[in-house]
């Protein structure tokens, strides 16, 4: 079963694991791009207004939401990359920072595909070009001898280019932004006289950072101040994250022509866990100790898909919570050894409590007590 979002490519994309958003979501872009009549910032493929609508949703343009949480944010975010400063997305793992970066990319620029990996291993020719060595011995210093960078490209062409987990680089490597980002515009001294590319309007950079992670290094202020921040918070609301799992499910098991029964009240459990878990308070105001294990939202979708597979090949494919109970393990046994002391006490007490007025929830205690807990 294919999406329809999905667009046929030749070469056997049909059947990537991953399309990226603009291929994801092309007949909404297009629906979008033929009714858009409001200003647009020069590069951009649509106004600010219809981005808005792609990433938050639009019924009557049949445009689905593909970001749940703080709306503000959204419209922060298009502002911000109206401007000459760079965005700069932070936050917890697991809270769609890069989601969000690349839909914005995909309504922008109508490609999200420029994008730079931040490791501990990123060069300054990660970040701005290289060389074809076969040519350059060959020819010397040519431009068709010149491997552009993602960030080259989105200069010369105006687009927007993502840097993902900017803090994971270096600081001497992150700082070769600042020039960049300030003159708009980037020197070639191996062309030879003065060289360079100027940065084309449409131009800007989203990066994120997640500041949780170990082997993260501080950005300096000189850069900071080359972006406007902002902070993805994990989803609060209860419905808005049950609705994002349900829809996120779903499409994932349509993808593989999966047939899995998955009723919302096994959703809701599995949430209402995770957010427990996340703010170390129950719903009922019981305070508990947080795991340190990613308990966010990309997290859980992660595990209800697993705990679907597991349903529909070791099963009768309906989804209850002894898979979600197996399927748990994975998420908590991570990192801290005490994480699996703090979940089990979870269960005895909150979960085991609840489990004497609900049936979903003892069949959750029992499953975790019997098979890990």
């Amino acid at each position: 079963m294919k999406n329809t979002e999905q667009t046929s490519s030749e070469g056997g994309q049909e059947h990537a694991v991953r399309h990226s958003a603009e291929q994801r979501h092309a007949a909404e872009l297009q629906r979008l791009r033929e009714v858009d009549t409001d200003p647009r910032p020069e590069g951009w493929q649509l106004s600010p207004r219809a981005v808005r609508r792609f990433i938050l949703g639009d019924a009557a343009l049949q445009v689905s939401r593909k970001f749940y949480g703080d709306d503000p944010l959204v419209d922060r975010a298009i502002v911000t990359l109206m401007g000459h400063q760079g965005l700069m997305l932070v936050g917890e793992p697991g809270t769609a920072k890069s989601l969000l970066s690349e839909l914005l990319a995909a309504a922008i620029s109508g490609d999200s595909a420029l994008a730079i990996q931040g490791t501990a291993g990123t060069t300054e020719d990660h970040i701005k070009y290289s060389w074809n060595y076969a040519l350059l011995l060959a020819e010397g210093p040519s431009r068709r001898a010149l491997v552009p960078s993602p960030l080259y490209q989105a200069m010369e062409q105006g687009r927007l280019v993502r840097f993902e987990e900017i803090t994971r680089c270096a600081p001497e490597m992150q700082d070769v932004l600042i020039s960049l980002m300030s003159e708009k515009q980037m020197m070639v001294p191996e062309l030879g006289g003065d060289a360079r590319v100027h940065a084309r309007r449409g131009f800007n950079i989203i990066a994120t950072a997640n500041l949780r992670d170990r082997g993260v290094h501080e950005m300096s202020s000189a850069l900071k101040r080359r972006f406007n921040f902002e902070t993805v918070k994990p989803i609060r609301d209860h419905g808005f994250e049950v609705e994002l799992v349900m829809q996120q499910l779903q499409r994932e098991l349509a993808a593989i022509g999966a047939n899995v029964t998955v009723g919302r009240d096994v959703v809701e459990l599995l949430v209402t866990t995770f957010q427990d878990l996340r703010a170390g308070q129950t719903r009922e105001g019981t305070a508990i100790k947080t795991p340190d294990a990613v308990m966010s939202s990309a997290e859980a979708v992660n595990l209800v898909y697993a705990a679907s597979l597991e349903a529909l090949h070791f099963g009768d494919a309906t989804l209850r919570p002894r898979e979600l109970a197996n399927q748990l393990q994975g998420v908590v046994l991570k990192d801290n050894a005490d994480d699996i002391k703090r979940v089990r006490h979870y269960f005895d007490t909150v979960v085991r409590e609840r489990g004497r007025r609900d049936d979903l929830w003892k069949d959750f205690h029992d499953a975790a007590r019997k098979l890990w807990l």
